[in-house]
């Protein structure tokens, strides 16, 4: 569905200092797009054919391996585009991973037409473009830093503390958990098993329960991740 509207501009900071001209072209050649949770964003050897900038909702981007094994490598959320895709028009590359809906999701598509045109015509159109590719590319490598550096238990107990809502639960299933970390079932399931014992947590189906909250924040704090 799609949903006229000039507005959007304008919760972007990069965008707002945009000359009116140059927000006039991005405004009359961009479409506002929405939705629902579920749907397949992009996925590999697709063509990367608008940026999307997300108004609201979140777009998860995973990468399967041969094996099957899939790593979550980011999320886009309100306010944020997406690197890959970025990336991938700058250099003419189809994608190399999936974008999904995580949520109902509205976004504004850029297509290349109008992407390529103000990036080669204005500066702050591609100051906004770099910065967001800037900030996601630390992200990444953060990412590939605790993947082959973080203890597992170190991660683990730091995703569920940021994971857990209101009541202190986390509604994932150890596979999902999997995904979020980049390593297998089987190693979150043995961690699991081991803040159980130490009476870190409970966990029911599809569902785990923080009951020693300050023993995740202490294991956390100790390895001096926060």
């Amino acid at each position: 569905m799609t949903i006229e509207t000039t507005g959007w501009i304008e919760k972007f900071e990069g965008l707002r200092r945009l000359p009116e001209d140059i927000k006039s072209v991005l405004i009359a050649g961009s479409q506002v797009l929405s939705v629902p949770a579920g749907t397949e964003i992009f996925a590999p050897g697709q063509s990367a054919d608008n940026l999307l900038l997300l108004l609201d909702g979140t777009v998860r981007v995973q990468q399967k391996s041969e094996t099957g094994r899939e790593v979550i490598l980011y999320r886009v959320n309100a306010g944020e585009s997406c690197v890959l895709t970025t990336a991938c028009m700058l250099a003419f590359e189809d994608y190399a991973a999936d974008g999904v809906a995580e949520t109902d999701v509205t976004a504004v598509a850029i297509p290349r037409a109008t992407f390529d045109d103000l990036a080669g015509r204005s500066p702050l159109f591609r100051e906004f473009i770099f910065k967001a590719y800037s900030r996601r590319i630390t992200d990444l490598f953060t990412l590939i830093n605790d993947i082959v550096f973080q203890r597992m238990d170190v991660r683990l107990a730091q995703r569920l503390l940021e994971l857990a809502d209101a009541t202190d639960t986390i509604r994932a299933t150890h596979q999902q958990l999997a995904n979020e970390l980049g390593t297998a079932r089987e190693v979150i399931s043995r961690t699991l098993s081991e803040f159980h014992r130490r009476g870190w947590i409970e966990q029911a189906r599809g569902e785990v329960h923080l009951t020693g909250k300050v023993g995740l924040e202490r294991l956390v704090k100790a390895a001096g991740t926060i």
